[in-house]
């Protein structure tokens, strides 16, 4: 018959639990022992237990509780699991999606200052065609066909470079707001 017989009271000198006080509750071979008490419930090598002279009187394979009733008695402390509550995991929150609306009113804007530009490089290009009034020299002798796009280009009067100045002076103001 082993030392290490069921009941007897053992200080565990290896490993995390080393220094603690235990208790053999079921014998699994020679060399290992089931153990509880103030370590973790588990199977333990006889080389990492030194034995000592008490006893406890508990049955074979004996429950944590009973273990526990045990040491109380002797007035020794028991190790209590603590066991974490598995919490919820954190639900994924969606991106809400911009509003439509605000999404057309930005490319309205973009379409609109887009055509103010436009307006301006032809009136700019009109008003300096108009300002030289001296017809473009052709590339070659050989193309007649250069000198028709210049003569084509109608001259702008006055009264629609008003009008330009104006639609643009105007459109600045309202994307201001």
């Amino acid at each position: 018959m082993s030392i290490y017989e069921i009941g007897r009271i053992c200080v565990k000198i290896a490993g995390r639990d080393a220094g603690r006080k235990c208790v053999v509750v079921e014998n699994v071979d020679d060399k290992f022992v089931m153990i509880d008490g103030n370590v973790r419930r588990k199977k333990v090598n006889i080389k990492h237990l030194e034995p000592l002279a008490e006893t406890v009187e508990i049955k074979d394979k004996a429950s944590h509780e009973d273990v526990k009733a045990a040491f109380d008695k002797l007035g020794l402390a028991v190790w209590d699991k603590k066991s974490k509550k598995p919490t919820e995991r954190p639900k994924k929150v969606r991106k809400v999606k911009k509003k439509v609306v605000e999404e057309k009113s930005k490319k309205e804007q973009k379409a609109e200052k887009k055509e103010a530009k436009a307006e301006k490089k032809e009136v700019t290009e009109q008003s300096s065609e108009a300002a030289s009034s001296e017809p473009k020299a052709p590339k070659s002798k050989d193309s007649e066909s250069s000198d028709k796009p210049a003569e084509v280009k109608k001259e702008v009067s006055v009264e629609e470079k008003q009008e330009v100045e104006e639609l643009s002076a105007a459109k600045p103001e309202e994307t201001k707001e």
